[in-house]
């Protein structure tokens, strides 16, 4: 199973509709292939202009290491030596702060991955999983 553009673009409806439900912040989202290429992004009108970057590094970051950014977070907390030195290596970035989650096929095999940003980081990780669960996927936590 691959994402497709058009689940892709499921994802990012739902993540953004579920922000919008709580009153969230602007939003911004970002969907990665299995190999941690930017698939589909799309950003409210009001979301500032590193929001596109901070999804992406969010949602490859989580593909790249993977596990949630929330994961990462608490190995930086422990390991900050070791996080910031792969940042400088992660081709998109990566940031230790929930709200990049990856998504798993049936098998548990990692096929992309959501990156969510614009509100707090937990409000962030809701509408990544919000996003996936609409389209039918799952994710790797």
């Amino acid at each position: 199973m691959t994402l497709t553009l058009k689940t892709a673009s499921e994802i990012i409806a739902r993540a953004l509709a579920k922000g919008s439900e709580l009153g969230l912040k602007p939003l911004t989202v970002a969907v990665v292939d299995a190999g941690g290429a930017l698939l589909a992004l799309q950003r409210h009108q009001d979301a500032s202009t590193l929001r596109p970057q901070i999804a992406q590094a969010k949602a490859a970051g989580a593909l790249a290491m993977g596990v949630s950014s929330r994961k990462i977070a608490e190995v930086a907390a422990e390991r900050p030596t070791f996080i910031n030195s792969l940042t400088a290596l992660a081709p998109f970035g990566l940031v230790p702060a929930a709200g990049g989650v990856v998504v798993v096929d049936e098998h548990g095999r990692a096929i992309g991955a959501v990156g969510v940003t614009g509100d707090s980081s937990d409000n962030d990780e809701v509408c990544a999983f919000a996003g996936i669960a609409a389209a039918g996927l799952t994710s790797g936590e």
